[in-house]
């Protein structure tokens, strides 16, 4: 059974780098032809999906996000990672990861984890 959950923590300062950790179980990150993603969903607004990394290690990211957002991997943990620099109060949200396939079919996802950004 795949399982994905998210890890990090819930409060982040204006200015700071935001760091979730996603441990997957269940199956390998690097099985074709999967893409392993991060989408989040701020306070009263829809999902915004921010960007993946895929089997091959090759990533993706929202261009409006871009300038701001890495994700890596550590195949050797089976996880993923997001970072986001330059946080405001603005990127609080509950933040997803979850696995996608070249349907963009979404099958299994994390329990989700809140993020805020105050001082």
């Amino acid at each position: 059974q795949v399982q994905l959950q998210e890890s990090g923590p819930g409060l982040v300062k204006p200015s700071q780098t935001l760091s979730l950790t996603c441990s997957v179980s269940g199956t390998s990150i690097t099985i074709n032809y999967y893409y392993w993603s991060w989408i989040r969903q701020p306070p009263g607004k829809g999902l915004e999906w921010m960007g993946a990394i895929d089997y091959s290690g090759s990533t993706y990211y929202s261009p409006s996000l871009k300038s701001r957002t890495s994700i890596s991997r550590d195949t050797s943990k089976n996880q993923f990672t997001l970072q986001l620099t330059s946080v405001t109060p603005e990127d609080t949200a509950v933040y997803y990861c979850f696995r996608d396939t070249e349907l963009q079919e979404r099958d299994y996802w994390g329990q989700g984890t809140q993020v805020t950004v105050s001082s």
